[in-house]
């Protein structure tokens, strides 16, 4: 199984074959490399109109999350019955907007959208930060995986740290 990384941006030069290695190595700490998953990356356009459509929110944003298993618990492993039922979902990268919040923060893109990434494929795995509680304990699990993929990488990538990602 793997990723598909599509870019329907023109925005920002973009380098998939490096974020699709940055998510299979991500998609290895959590062990669901057996899991589909889906990256689209999109310009702030298309990120406005697919944010307005799902979450009645009519601003750009860094990450939506789309889960294949919407009733998932933070924690659980997915447990499909069926083959084609070997997908995590999609996630939907703002790319110009997390381009323009790296330029402000003067941060590495790739970098970025794969903390961005990170924080998707949790949400994709039942992670919420509707409350504190489900933030800190969505926050732990960034850490751990960041932290991992940190010590296999040699990067020094951090999670989010404040509930600005306006994701799904």
């Amino acid at each position: 199984m793997g990723v598909v990384v599509r870019n329907l941006q023109k925005v920002v030069p973009l380098r998939r074959a490096r974020l699709r290695r940055d998510v299979d190595t991500l998609r290895h700490i959590l062990g669901v490399q057996k899991f589909d998953l889906g990256i689209i990356c999109v310009d702030n356009q298309r990120m406005q109109h697919i944010n307005n459509i799902y979450r009645k929110k009519n601003v750009p944003t860094d990450v939506l999350s789309f889960p294949f298993y919407e009733d998932m618990r933070p924690g659980k492993m997915p447990c499909p019955l069926y083959r084609d039922e070997l997908n995590l979902g999609d996630i939907f990268l703002g790319v110009e907007f997390v381009m323009k919040q790296c330029r402000e923060e003067s941060m590495d893109l790739h970098g970025a959208l794969t903390v961005v990434t990170a924080h998707g494929i949790c949400h994709l795995l039942g992670y919420r930060h509707e409350t504190e509680e489900e933030w800190a304990e969505m926050h732990q699990r960034e850490n751990y995986i960041l932290n991992e993929y940190n010590r296999l990488t040699g990067r020094h990538l951090e999670p989010l740290m404040k509930r600005c990602s306006q994701d799904r």
